[in-house]
C-alpha cells in the first residue's frame, strides 16, 4: 500500500523573486568595483589591487551564475524533472566555489613572483581604491545577506565578505606604504592573507555541495530521530527503509516504509500517513515524504543507511 501526494509533477518552493533584484544590483557594483580596481592598480603598480579586482571580477561572474542558478530552480518541472530544478543553485554554489579557488591559487602564483621581483607602489592610491572598494563590498553584502539556508545565495555572500577581507589588507598594506615607501613587498604579501580565508570558505562550501549532491543525510536530522518521531505517532508499528537527502539547501525529501498496526481500512490509513507527513514538515522540515504503507514487514525493505539497526538482521528490542 503506497501512500503519495496526488501530484506527480512538483513545483515546489520557489526562491523570492527579490533575490534575483538583489543579486543584479550586486553584480552592478560588483563589475564597477573591479573596473576601477584595475585602472588604480595599473595606475599605482599594485599586484594587491589588482588581486583585489581579479577576485571582484571573479564573484561577479560568479553572481551571474547565481542569478542563472535562481531563474533556472524556479522553472517548471518536467516529466524528465519531476521534482524541479533545484539542484541549480547547488550546481552553481559548487561551480562558484571551484572557479574562486582556482584564481586564489593564481593570484598567490602572481604574489610570489611579485616578492621576488618587487617594484614602486602608490601607497596612496591603494589606499583610497581600497578603501572605497571596501565601502562597496560590505554594501554588496548587505544587499545579499539573508536568513534562508540557500547554498547559492550562502556562497555569494561569503563572496562579498571575502572581497570586504581582500580589500581591507589592501588598505592595510596601502597605509604601510604611505608610512614607509620602501617596503615595496608588503603589496605583495597581503594576498597571501586573503587567500588563506578565501580557500577555507570555498573548501567549506565545496564540501557543503558535495554532501547534497551525494544525497547525504541533511546536517541536524539523524535517522534514529526520525524513526522514533513516526513510530510514536498512533497506528504506526515500525519504520524501516528509511532514506532522507536533500534537493537543495531548502528542501529536504524523505522515503520510508511503515508498518502499520492491525489491517485499516485504506482512509484509516492515508490518515496515519498524513500525520506522519505533517510531524515531518513541522518537526524536520521535509517538504516531500514518500510513504510505503504495510500491515507486515515487507522482506526485502534494507536499512543500508543505519547498519547499527539492522546489521545483524534483528532489531533490537524496544
Amino acid at each position: 500500500m503506497s501512500d503519495t501526494p496526488p501530484t506527480v509533477l512538483h513545483s515546489y518552493v520557489n526562491p523570492s523573486r527579490s533575490r534575483k533584484r538583489r543579486l543584479v544590483v550586486a553584480l552592478g557594483l560588483q563589475v564597477c568595483i573591479g573596473l576601477g580596481e584595475i585602472v588604480a592598480g595599473i595606475a599605482s603598480h599594485s599586484i594587491s589591487l589588482l588581486a583585489d579586482a581579479g577576485h571582484n571580477l571573479i564573484d561577479a561572474t560568479g553572481i551571474g551564475l547565481a542569478i542563472f542558478a535562481v531563474l533556472w530552480a524556479t522553472a517548471p518541472g518536467s516529466e524528465r524533472r519531476s521534482f524541479g530544478n533545484h539542484r541549480a543553485t547547488i550546481l552553481a554554489a559548487l561551480a562558484n566555489a571551484g572557479a574562486t579557488a582556482a584564481v586564489t591559487v593564481g593570484i598567490v602564483v602572481e604574489s610570489i613572483l611579485r616578492l621576488m621581483h618587487p617594484s614602486h607602489v602608490d601607497g596612496l592610491v591603494i589606499t583610497v581604491t581600497a578603501t572605497l572598494s571596501f565601502a562597496l563590498n560590505g554594501l554588496s553584502a548587505l544587499v545579499i545577506r539573508e536568513k534562508a539556508p540557500d547554498l547559492n545565495m550562502k556562497t555569494s555572500y561569503f563572496h562579498m565578505a571575502a572581497d570586504m577581507l581582500s580589500s581591507l589588507a589592501v588598505v592595510t598594506a596601502g597605509v604601510v606604504l604611505m608610512i614607509d615607501p620602501s617596503f615595496e613587498r608588503v603589496d605583495a604579501i597581503a594576498p597571501f592573507v586573503v587567500a588563506a580565508f578565501i580557500l577555507y570558505l570555498a573548501y567549506g562550501i565545496l564540501k557543503e555541495s558535495v554532501v547534497v549532491l551525494m544525497e547525504s543525510t541533511p546536517a541536524g536530522i539523524t535517522p534514529h530521530d526520525l524513526i522514533n518521531s513516526i513510530e510514536s505517532i498512533e497506528g504506526v508499528d515500525e519504520v524501516h527503509d528509511l532514506h532522507v537527502w536533500s534537493l537543495s539547501s531548502e528542501f529536504l525529501a524523505l522515503s520510508a516504509h511503515l508498518v502499520i498496526i492491525g489491517h485499516p481500512s485504506l482512509e484509516d490509513a492515508q490518515a496515519i500517513a498524513e500525520k506522519a507527513r505533517k510531524m515531518l514538515k513541522s518537526s524536520y522540515d521535509i517538504a516531500h515524504a514518500t510513504l510505503e504503507l504495510e500491515c507486515e514487514r515487507c522482506s526485502w525493505g534494507n536499512d543500508i543507511h543505519m547498519p547499527a539497526r539492522f546489521s545483524n538482521g534483528n532489531e533490537p528490542a524496544r
